[in-house]
Parts: structure tokens; C-alpha cells; sequence
């Protein structure tokens, strides 16, 4: 948090100084518009050459107030998104606000865990983890917590977000660049469009004359310039006539072309700053490396070839104005030059462009897991092992209140498979969100919430949450069932880390009972490893029969001072206590 507090106060004073300058250049471009001004009207009253140079002064110093206008300008943006990103932050910390996108888009209800875990939405995983500013960043971070990693990707995601972390400057800066930049999901996609449309070269004929034609103009110029000869002005009319003729038979596929991408020059543009940031850092992790070293081009690099895009669209833009691309194009064919190289650009860079505008999502992405490792010093990253052995030691859910959330203690080994009893409301479901969440966490490389983890990397499976499906006109039973289907159909091709929370409500208590304990005995003999969460006792006595492989846990409820006390602390065995009676008494219910 100070770390935070400091930089806000850093920035918002150097917010100050900018202000001032911006002030300072105002009045300047003011006063030299005025001597400008002033000169030329002293010198077309006296003629005297030094207000003819006054005026020049006045127009040279236009022009570099202008420049450090526009550069101070963009200075002032970036600082105005550094402020944003901190008081984010402290925003966050303190509680008072999620200022992050919760990439509710991207839930998937048929996802093997999206929903029952809160992946996404409101106060989700994502959206407290979630520090990405442009639409392939968020793209990469949502598709990273769908899905578990190799071993060796998640040992390289570990090394390049523990030295991420430590970079808090240069992250910063690097968020702050692209928040600048206001990507989008079309922006990211009619680039995208660009680059797949119609990239055919132009007819050799078309080529010839596009040099020819504006030649032979220039030339008809300097003659009639030289001998005033109407004649070869007329002809330069005929030339100038001619030129947008061409154009005109052409016009259709640039406009076409642009269509697909417009006004994207400066999304383009904060996509190059982002590559020149990456491109300039000095890495030691070897996934960091990797993605520089995907960002060199033909002896260039990356960021290079998209600035020069950028200068290629913005030049485009002027096919939208009738006076500027009529007086360009009838004299040079300045749009069909321009359209070339848009194709040239197109067909030498294309195919790598999606490679370097991946490699800001995966920067984002790393990034994003970077700021949680670095708010939350007491993180870990899990050993990992390929033996199907997870233990935690003071497991937590990530997003509960550090200063409040209780901790425990569990391990898969010998046995694989709890089953947990307790009463509602004594911490069963939040206990298995925790293990569901941080084995998510530990499968992408990412900090989980425990002071030691020795994690094999598996599939993450659930049924915790479902809702009755009105669209697809099934209950919740159905529903459920499906979601137990789909869990099994997964255990046939692989081991899986399952997550089971009081399955099969839809039926009678007998009914429940026993398909509860067959699917239990259906898990573990395709050598799942995980928990399910129940109240029926009977099903805590299959680990009678199985002792080697199952094992009961419980959270267990006490009544003290006439009040019922959770501890949330995970014991060995079968919960005793029970609440429900005492609570409805209570309450007055009976």
C-alpha cells in the first residue's frame, strides 16, 4: 500500500508541473502567433526586412511550441494513467472498489469449472486479478484461467512472474502505455480483418503509371514554369484529370480495404510503444526472452514495422477528404502509392503480425499475475511434482480479507479423496472454492494462498453451483446430472481434480444417498483426486471399504454463550454437531 500512496503523490505533483508547462507553451504559441502577425503587417506597411524575419522567427517558433505541445501532451497522458493505475490500487487494497474489468463475457456455463469457481463477473478471480488495458491482454488472461499448463509452462510462467514482480516501474508503465491507448475488442479484430482481406498486388499496368503518370506531371509543371506556355499547362490539367481517372478505377478496393480498419492508426501506433517497451527491457526468465526474441523482423524489429503501419493509415486518411485527395491523387497518385505499400506491408509482415500482438497478451497476462504475487507478499509458488501429490499448507481463497480468512492444512496423499461433513455455513463450500481456485492458480504458474504448496498439475473438475437452464429447458437436477457426465467422460481420458458439493439434490434422501456414494466410487476408480462435500453420514462410511483412498474431514459448529461459533478449521473425521435445530429455535421457526 505505501509503495502505492508514494507513487500517487509522485505523480499527481509532477501532474502539476505538466499543467504549468502546458500553461507556459499556451501563452507562448500566443505570443508568437501575434509576432508573426505583427511582422508581416510592420513589413507590408515598411517593407523592412526585419519584420520579414521577425515574421519567419515567429513561424519557426510556432512550430517547435507546437511539437513540444503535442509531445508534453502525450507526456501529460501517461502521467494522467499513472495516476489512474495507483489510486486503482489503493482503491483496491483499501476495499473501498474492483476499478477492473470483471470479464463476465467470457463465462462459459458449460465450463468444467468457470462458473462454480467465479472466474468471472462481479468480485470474480478474474476481476481482482484482471490489471490488462487492451483486448488481446484480456483475451490472454481469460483463456490463461480456463485451462491448466504443462509442467515446463508453468515453471517458466513462475520465474517470469516472480521477476514481473519485482519490475513494479516498468509494469506500470507498461499498463499505463496501453490504458493510453483506449484498445477494444473491434479495434483488435478490424486489424485483424485487415491483414486476412483481399492482398493481391496491384496490375503491373496500374504500377507503371503510378510512377509514369506523376513524373510526366512534375515535368509539364517545370516546362510550363520555365516558358510560360499554356499549352503545357493544359496538358498538366489533362495529366492531373487522367491521374484521378486512375485512381477511380482502384478507388473501390482501397476504400474497401480501409473499411475493414478505420481509424485504427493510433491503436496501432500504442500497440508499437507496447513492443518497443518489451523490446527495450532487459529480461533474465527464459519465457521473458522468448517473447523478445519473437519480436525481431527481417534485421528490424517489431515494434518498427508497426510504427511505420501506423504512419501508413494515418497517411490513408486523407482518400476521406475530397479537396486533399483530389489535389494529392491528381497530381501524385498519392493514395495508390500509399495503398501499395499498405499491401507490401501486408503481405512481408502479416502472417508474424497476430505472433507480435499475442506477445502484449501474454505481457499483460504475466503482468496481471505479477501485481497479485506483488500485493501479496505471503503468496507462494507451489513446488510441482508428477507424482498426483497436492499438499497446502495454510490454504486460503485468494480473494478473501487477508487480515480475517482462516487457513488450513490439507493433503492428497496417501489418501486422494476427502469426503467433508460439517453444517451450512461451517466453511465446506468456501474450503473446496479454495482448493478449486488455487489449483487453478498453481496449474497456470501463478502465486496461490498458502505459505507452502507441492502441487501435481491436473485438470480442475466441479459441480458446485448450477442453475436450472430455462433457454435449454432443463432443471437443475438434469443439469446436474449432465455436469456429473461430463466430469466422468473427462476421468476416462486423464486424472482429474475433482470438486463435488452436495450432488444430487434434486431427489429423494435414499435416492441421494446412494448415487452419491456410486459416483464417489466411479471417481476414485478412475483415479480422481479431490473432495466432495455432503450431510448424509452414510456416505462418510465408505471409506470403510476404502481406506487407502478416501478420508473423512469435517468442519465442525459450536454452541457457545447460547451462540453458534464456526471456526473453520478442517479436522480429521465425521462432523458430530449439529445446527440446524438449535438455529430454527432460535429464530423462532419451531
Amino acid at each position: 500500500m505505501q509503495i502505492y500512496n508514494s507513487k500517487h503523490a509522485l505523480f499527481t505533483a509532477e501532474a502539476l508541473v505538466f499543467s504549468r508547462r502546458h500553461n507556459t507553451i499556451s501563452i507562448g504559441r500566443l505570443l508568437v502567433v501575434v509576432l508573426f502577425f505583427m511582422g508581416l503587417y510592420y513589413y507590408n506597411q515598411t517593407t523592412d526586412l526585419i519584420y520579414a524575419v521577425a515574421a519567419a522567427i515567429g513561424f519557426v517558433l510556432f512550430v517547435i511550441l507546437m511539437r513540444l505541445h503535442t509531445a508534453l501532451g502525450v507526456k501529460r497522458k501517461l502521467n494522467q494513467a499513472l495516476i489512474d493505475i495507483n489510486k486503482d490500487e489503493i482503491d483496491y487494497l483499501n476495499g473501498s472498489n474492483i476499478p477492473f474489468k470483471d470479464g463476465v463475457a467470457y463465462n462459459d456455463f458449460q465450463h468444467p469449472y468457470a462458473y462454480d469457481l467465479d472466474i468471472f463477473g462481479g468480485h470474480s478471480l478474474f476481476q481482482n486479478i484482471n490489471r490488462t488495458a487492451t483486448h488481446i491482454g484480456e483475451k490472454t488472461l481469460a483463456n490463461r484461467l480456463l485451462t491448466v499448463a504443462t509442467p515446463l509452462e508453468i515453471e517458466q510462467n513462475q520465474e517470469a512472474i516472480q521477476e514481473l514482480a519485482s519490475k513494479i516501474e516498468w509494469r506500470q508503465e507498461f499498463l499505463a502505455i496501453a490504458k493510453v491507448g483506449d484498445d477494444s475488442a473491434a479495434s483488435y479484430e478490424s486489424l485483424l480483418r485487415w491483414k486476412s482481406f483481399n492482398s493481391a498486388p496491384l496490375p503491373r499496368w496500374i504500377v507503371v503509371i503510378m510512377y509514369a503518370a506523376p513524373v510526366l506531371f512534375l515535368v509539364l509543371l517545370l516546362v510550363y514554369a520555365f516558358t510560360s506556355n499554356a499549352y503545357y499547362a493544359t496538358l498538366a490539367g489533362y495529366v492531373f484529370v487522367f491521374n484521378l481517372i486512375i485512381l477511380g478505377r482502384v478507388v473501390k478496393r482501397i476504400m474497401a480495404d480501409v473499411a475493414t480498419s478505420t481509424k485504427i492508426d493510433a491503436i496501432i501506433f500504442q500497440y508499437s510503444l507496447l513492443l518497443q517497451k518489451i523490446e527495450q527491457e532487459s529480461f533474465k526468465s527464459l519465457k521473458l526472452k522468448q517473447l523478445q526474441q519473437q519480436l525481431s523482423s527481417n534485421q528490424s524489429t517489431a515494434s518498427a514495422h508497426l510504427k511505420y503501419l501506423s504512419e501508413l493509415f494515418s497517411r490513408m486518411d486523407s482518400i476521406g477528404n475530397f479537396v486533399t485527395a483530389t489535389v494529392f491523387n491528381g497530381t501524385f497518385l498519392f493514395n495508390l502509392h500509399v495503398f501499395r505499400q499498405l499491401l507490401h506491408w501486408k503481405n512481408t509482415h502479416g502472417t508474424e503480425l497476430p505472433q507480435w500482438l499475442q506477445v502484449i497478451g501474454e505481457m499483460e497476462m504475466l503482468n496481471s499475475f505479477a501485481n497479485l504475487s506483488y500485493n501479496n507478499p505471503n503468496f507462494v509458488f507451489p513446488m510441482i511434482n508428477d507424482k498426483y501429490q497436492i499438499d497446502f499448507k495454510d490454504l486460503s481463497h485468494p480473494l478473501l480479507n487477508s487480515r480475517s480468512r482462516v487457513t488450513n492444512e490439507v493433503s492428497f496423499h496417501p489418501q486422494s479423496f476427502l469426503i467433508l461433513t460439517g453444517s451450512n455455513m461451517s466453511g465446506k463450500s468456501t474450503f473446496l472454492r479454495s482448493l478449486g481456485v488455487n489449483m487453478v492458480l498453481a496449474g497456470i504458474g501463478a502465486p496461490v494462498c498458502a505459505t507452502a504448496a507441492n502441487v501435481h498439475p491436473l485438470p480442475v473438475l466441479v459441480s458446485m453451483r448450477l442453475s436450472d437452464s430455462l433457454a435449454d429447458s432443463e432443471s437443475y437436477f438434469f443439469a446436474e446430472i449432465k455436469r456429473l457426465k461430463q466430469i466422468m467422460d473427462e476421468l476416462e481420458s486423464q486424472p482429474a481434480f475433482v470438486l463435488l458439493d452436495e450432488i444430487l439434490r434434486g431427489t429423494n434422501s435414499d435416492d441421494k444417498r446412494n448415487g452419491t456414494i456410486e459416483v464417489v466410487k466411479k471417481a476414485i476408480g478412475k483415479k480422481a483426486i479431490g473432495a466432495i462435500a455432503t450431510h448424509d453420514i452414510e456416505v462418510c462410511l465408505t471409506t470403510n471399504e476404502y481406506p487407502n483412498v478416501l478420508a473423512n474431514k469435517c468442519f465442525e459448529v459450536e454452541i457457545i454463550n447460547d451462540e453458534l461459533h464456526f471456526d473453520y478449521k478442517l479436522r480429521d473425521g465425521i462432523c458430530k454437531n449439529k445446527s440446524a435445530t438449535f438455529l430454527m429455535k432460535k429464530m423462532g421457526v419451531i
